[in-house]
């Protein structure tokens, strides 16, 4: 994933991870006819063998989190669980459930957003709700249906009388994630969604939330429409939100200079390419030209929320601080199969032909290769900018919410030691099974996502962990109308620069009395 691999090669290479939850959203809605259709109790039995079949021999490796014995047991459960026709959207589910298990977000089948908006706009009702998972505890994050005595930073113990935790994981029984953390991070927006796909339509649950003076109480969380939704939160008290997907680059007070980059893509309503670098570069040189002229001492440079992109647009920022040649991964082991290659040459059928593009390099790799075996996909060295380049010190602020191509510059500047990492640790992995294809499967037409490689971050630390902070700033529940994460993040730049001030006066003194001595 260099400058000469784009678009197509952030999804040949890394694969999404939230992209498809935050964007199928707002898709139109299927035509009913087909998904209505139910598919008889044989065809479904074989799509699931062939489902299992195909992720054995194209994943690149399904066991990693779970054992070969606990999947058979699963699959024999399961398979024996098809026992009456369904429609498309319940075999989707019931595969999902299968894949997930797993516990690889880069292994799945995209939940039905289509068959959800069509139910939204046509007056269905959800849970307005979204909780965060900090360590074992849950609170409101967000309470967006007008329920009495539930508010913001609320902490739940338990959802019908059911510990809030387990409520949790059984909703999360639909989602691909590595790791709990992971898991929670990507259900804080899905919730209102796994809710009615996990409990079907309800009137609404019964929170148990903790009171202050050491109690608790009953607080009726009512579904609500759409409608109902909208109409609750315009008539709330608007708050100062800072948009995290705008670029912004600007100085602060002490000397620090600030650049939030947006995502790693042209995200321009009026772009001609996501992936045309142009206007990205002209804004990414003029930020950090703009910096060396005030003076700038330190960069701060926020990734929170940020969906990440490709990493020929994040190399060309990296660069201006860079002080020897970098990569975003020393090792990107790709296991071949069929399914990988026949993906891959349905992508060059659909392409111009380009003899330099990711498709072709993945092509000429898997020459020649037998299924199961294993090829290195080179990722060169990206060297320092030439000319003027920033010389301060840096500091990047990440959160759970920092996924992707964007973990990847964080892991960058950790482990190359360009600067430090603040905040919170990524739920998204720094080292991970990713590089997503897709096979489908015969008689449902449904399409299923696998990883084909295991791509290492810079250290070649391969544990399944995202990107530990060397400062942690947690993550108020309730920031309230000012962002103060970054208002911590500014103040703990000014104080490591006193202390690292401070130190080298007293070496100063000390080499003095020495000379002196």
């Amino acid at each position: 994933m260099h400058t000469m691999i784009r678009c197509t090669a952030l999804t040949l290479l890394l694969g999404g991870l939230l992209a498809p939850l935050a964007c199928s959203s707002s898709v139109a809605p299927a035509p009913s006819t087909v998904e209505d259709a139910t598919i008889p109790v044989a065809a479904l039995r074989a799509d699931f063998d062939q489902l299992y079949r195909q992720l054995q021999a194209a994943h690149y490796d399904l066991y990693a989190r779970r054992t070969r014995a606990e999947y058979d047991a699963l699959f024999e459960r399961m398979r024996a669980e098809l026992d009456v026709p369904l429609r498309r959207d319940q075999v989707l589910l019931h595969f999902q459930r299968f894949v997930a298990f797993g516990r690889v977000a880069h292994a799945r089948l995209d939940l039905p957003f289509e068959r959800w908006a069509s139910y939204r706009e046509g007056g269905g009702t959800a849970l307005p709700l979204a909780l965060r998972i900090n360590g074992d505890r849950a609170f409101v994050l967000q309470e967006s249906g007008g329920s009495a005595g539930i508010a913001p930073g609320d902490q739940v113990l338990a959802v019908d009388g059911q510990p809030v935790l387990e409520w949790m994981q059984r909703l999360g029984e639909l989602v691909s994630a590595d790791t709990d953390y992971l898991l929670h991070a990507q259900m804080e927006g899905l919730l209102p969604l796994l809710g009615w796909l996990t409990l079907g339509e309800v009137d609404g649950v019964e929170l148990t939330l903790a009171g202050v003076d050491g109690g608790t109480r009953e607080a009726w969380l009512a579904a609500r429409t759409r409608a109902e939704v909208t109409a609750v939160e315009a008539a709330a008290p608007a708050l100062a939100r800072t948009d995290m997907q705008a670029r912004d680059a600007r100085m602060l007070a002490h000397g620090i200079a600030y650049l939030r980059p947006g995502p790693f893509y042209d995200n321009r309503a009026d772009a001609a390419s996501p992936w045309d670098r142009s206007a990205y570069r002209t804004f990414i040189d003029q930020a950090f030209a703009d910096f060396l002229a005030a003076g700038a001492r330190d960069l701060l440079l926020d990734l929170r929320d940020n969906p990440g992109g490709d990493n020929s647009f994040s190399d060309l920022m990296l660069a201006w601080f860079a002080d020897r040649p970098f990569r975003f991964s020393p090792a990107f082991d790709i296991r071949v199969s069929d399914a990988t290659v026949a993906s891959n040459q349905a992508r060059l059928d659909s392409q111009p032909v380009d003899a330099g593009s990711a498709s072709a390099d993945l092509a000429r790799l898997y020459a020649g290769q037998a299924p199961g075996n294993h090829v290195s996909y080179s990722i060169p060295l990206v060297p320092p900018r030439e000319g003027d380049r920033f010389q301060g010190r840096v500091h990047v602020l990440v959160n759970r919410h920092t996924y992707s191509n964007a973990v990847g510059v964080a892991s960058i500047v950790q482990d190359y030691g360009f600067g430090r990492v603040l905040g919170e640790e990524t739920s998204d992995l720094a080292s991970t099974l990713g590089a997503m294809e897709h096979f489908t499967l015969l008689h449902t037409g449904l399409s299923v996502g696998y990883p084909k490689a295991r791509m290492l971050r810079p250290s070649g630390d391969a544990r399944p962990r995202g990107v530990v902070p060397d400062v942690v700033l947690p993550r108020p529940v309730n920031d309230g109308s000012e962002d103060r994460v970054l208002q911590r993040a500014i103040e703990e730049v000014v104080r490591s620069r006193m202390s690292e001030e401070a130190k080298r006066r007293d070496t100063a003194l000390i080499l003095g009395e020495e000379q002196r001595g």
